[in-house]
Parts: C-alpha cells; sequence; structure tokens
C-alpha cells in the first residue's frame, strides 16, 4: 500500500513481535494486471530462510517505494505474506509480517465506513477515496510460524485491508465503482512516466 510520501522515522514505534528483516534487495514491483497480483496466492507452509530472505527483499522495497505496506506478489513471488510499517490513527506507526492472513471485520452496528484516500504500490502514483471499514484485525503467523495478531484504526486498519486483499487476488480499485476507477487510471497513466518497470529498484 502506498501512501503519500513522507519523511520517516528510523525505526516504527511498535514491533511486537520483533523489529523487520534487513539486508533486503529492493526488487522491481510487479503492477496490477500481472496475473500473481490476480489470484489467491500459495499458504506459506515453510518458515525457512528462504521465506525470511523473501520477506527482507519486500522490506527493502517497500521502504525504497515509500510504502507503509507490501504483499509478496508485488515483487512477483505467489506467497500469502505480507510486511508493513504504517501509522494507526494516533500516529503512532506499527510493524511486522503476517503469513496466512485471516481478516475480521467490524459488523453490525460496530461497523463504521471511513472513506479516505487510498493507493497502491502496484498502481504507483495515484489516489483516491475508498470506503473501507474504520477498524480492522489480522490474525496470521510470523517469521518462525508462531501466530501473530494485528488491530488498527486509521491509516493502519486500511493497510491490513489492503495487504490481505492481495494475498487474496484482490486490488484495491477491485473495490472501487467504474467512475472512481476511471479517475485513478487517468491519475495512474499520468505520472506513469515517473515510474518505470523496474521502479524503485533503479
Amino acid at each position: 500500500m502506498s501512501e503519500q510520501p513522507a519523511e520517516q522515522p528510523s525505526a516504527p514505534d511498535h514491533a511486537p513481535y520483533g523489529p523487520l528483516p534487513t539486508g533486503g534487495t529492493v526488487r522491481p514491483i510487479t503492477r496490477w494486471g500481472t496475473p500473481v497480483m490476480h489470484r489467491a496466492q500459495e499458504r506459506i507452509t515453510a518458515f525457512d530462510d528462504d521465506l525470511r530472505s523473501l520477506v527482507a527483499d519486500m522490506v527493502a522495497t517497500m521502504y525504497a517505494a515509500d510504502g507503509v505496506g507490501l504483499a509478496a506478489c508485488q515483487i512477483g513471488v505467489d506467497r500469502a505474506v505480507f510486511v508493513f510499517d504504517c501509522p494507526d490513527a494516533t500516529g503512532r506507526r506499527v510493524a511486522g509480517v503476517v503469513c496466512n492472513p485471516e481478516l475480521t471485520l467490524p459488523e453490525g452496528k460496530d461497523r463504521q465506513l471511513d472513506v479516505s484516500e487510498e493507493g497502491c504500490l502496484s498502481y504507483p502514483g495515484a489516489f483516491v477515496d475508498c470506503a473501507r471499514p474504520d477498524v480492522a484485525h489480522v490474525r496470521g503467523q510470523g517469521l518462525d510460524g508462531e501466530p501473530v495478531e494485528f488491530s488498527g484504526d486509521g491509516l493502519l486498519a486500511r493497510c491490513l485491508q489492503h495487504e490481505t486483499d492481495h494475498t487474496l487476488g484482490t486490488v484495491f480499485g477491485d473495490r472501487l465503482p467504474a467512475k472512481k476507477r476511471k479517475k485513478l487510471q487517468k491519475e495512474h497513466d499520468r505520472l506513469a512516466e515517473d515510474y518505470p518497470a523496474d521502479w524503485p529498484a533503479v
């Protein structure tokens, strides 16, 4: 998930399951329209050095692209895992890794929608309002297969939903009415020259 560019502090305020892996290689970001972006991703079953190396690359790529979240499919890898470093409604930055995420959203009278700008690193440069529940809870597994869970409001709630969607083959444009999707595409096309095919690896 992308955010309007802003200067990031050196470390998140809250990483309950430990720091994000470092030392990864920045990879080109896969774009909407590529088949891997539009199918449910394979579950993680091996919690090994290959997974840790993949996640380190995802973290490096997310930061290089000024993102707040990134799923494995966004660097072309068919695995159900995402990373994030994203502020909640209070501005507190929360970071983590979630394999095989399962999303829980409020229902009934507890369900309130937040209509705010949303963007995607796989459709770079373009932002449009998208309605999402204002609170989200995700359960999954960490890098060693241990149970992890994260809850949040504000941008963090949006990020947890956006990245879980990626592991299910859904891009946020799929959630937009035709008029808003057309606006998003127009903005994306206008800025396309700023984001070459190998961005942000260059």
